[in-house]
């Protein structure tokens, strides 16, 4: 296959995708479809509200935990590198430090809900 028809399909899936995004919607809004979602906060309040700091708290151990995943997931093929074993050695340790900060975390009482 040339690079011009390669284009071509390209081109035309992306457009036809695009184009039937906009048509499968159901066009029926209704008041919960309206309203904003504000994790579980009043919308049409005050904006100055204060809230709990452990949003941020679990939006970060969510991401830092997202990047490990990502971090190991290539692992499996670091068996194929000129020194395997230093590869398992530096996964053994990243995973040994974030166990060890989910326990603390835990034994702090920072992933508790309710204060």
């Amino acid at each position: 296959m040339n690079l011009i028809t390669t284009i071509t399909i390209s081109v035309v899936l992306s457009t036809i995708l695009a184009i039937v995004s906009f048509w499968l919607p159901l066009m029926s809004p209704d008041h919960d479809k309206l309203s904003p979602y504000e994790c579980g906060f009043d919308p049409l309040g005050s904006a100055r509200l204060p809230f709990s700091l452990r949003f941020f708290l679990v939006a970060i151990l969510f991401l830092l935990f997202d990047l490990e995943i990502a971090l190991l997931l290539p692992l499996p093929w670091g068996d194929q590198l000129s020194s395997p074993l230093m590869t398992f050695i530096w996964a053994f340790t990243v995973l040994t430090l974030l166990t060890l900060g989910l326990i603390y975390e835990w034994i702090q009482g920072g992933l508790e809900w309710a204060e």
